[in-house]
């Protein structure tokens, strides 16, 4: 009786377990067919690009950040730009400025009809500072695209899935709960990939924009010194740099 009883508990529970494993991700792509699957593969390419631009940008970003305090410690105690711009990396964005405008100034001594040289500069500069933004921005543009598509692709392999089971409840002509139930059920996972998808896309192109613009606004800020550096002949300089350390008190005289 004991070996009947535990043979009884055995095809019980496997029976239960392929109950369970009757529903489930893998089930429901699989009642969507070709077009389901299609679905989730582009949900997971979307998600793996995202994540990868997520990464490289912030990287990208904290390098950027990191110049800026170089440029703050020491860029504007050297004698001159040349001199300046070498205390900084060659692949920095402030020295590109820097480079940028150093060029511009001998490139507007060759005009056959000078403009005015600030406009000329300017002009300059600012090509400059868009290039660095728009490296900056690149990739964007692609979480912007999942956070608003992400979740209508997961809607699609939704309706699809749902009418799949539905033309398949119809033919079976079973309309029971558990019928109608367990394969709607499964269409709705692609929804939740969608979203799940779609979220962390949105809130990394909020969080790298707003990284985007406190950079450009620091970018702005030097290549506006920079600028009135050149037009001024150095003798405009930032009031970090302009500030003279304070003077050491005297030693005090000494008793005869």
């Amino acid at each position: 009786m004991s070996i009947e009883f535990l043979a009884n508990a055995a095809s019980g529970a496997a029976a239960e377990a392929a109950a369970k494993n009757k529903f489930g991700l893998v089930e429901a792509l699989n009642e969507g067919g070709p077009i389901s699957w299609s679905i989730f593969i582009v949900l997971v390419i979307m998600s793996v690009f995202s994540f990868y631009i997520l990464f490289t940008k912030l990287i990208e970003q904290q390098k950027v950040l990191g110049q800026a305090k170089t440029v703050r410690a020491g860029f504007w105690r050297a004698a001159s730009l040349k001199e300046g711009a070498a205390k900084l990396e060659k692949n920095s964005a402030y020295r590109q400025l820097v480079d940028d405008g150093i060029a511009a100034q001998e490139q507007h001594s060759l005009l056959k009809d000078p403009v005015e040289a600030h406009d000329w500069l300017h002009g300059a500069m600012s090509r400059s500072e868009e290039a660095i933004n728009n490296k900056l921005s690149g990739g964007l543009s692609f979480l912007a695209t999942v956070g608003a598509t992400a979740p209508f692709v997961g809607l699609l392999g939704t309706v699809i899935g749902i009418y799949s089971a539905l033309i398949k409840i119809g033919i079976a002509g079973q309309a029971s709960i558990d019928a109608v139930a367990g394969p709607v059920g499964e269409a709705l996972i692609m929804t939740a990939i969608g979203l799940f998808v779609a979220v962390p896309a949105v809130l990394a192109y909020n969080w790298l924009q707003s990284r985007n613009k406190t950079i450009a606004r620091s970018l702005a800020a030097f290549s506006n010194d920079v600028l009135g550096y050149i037009t001024s002949d150095g003798r405009v300089k930032p009031a970090i740099a302009a500030a003279a350390p304070a003077a050491k008190p005297a030693a005090p005289a000494a008793k005869s």
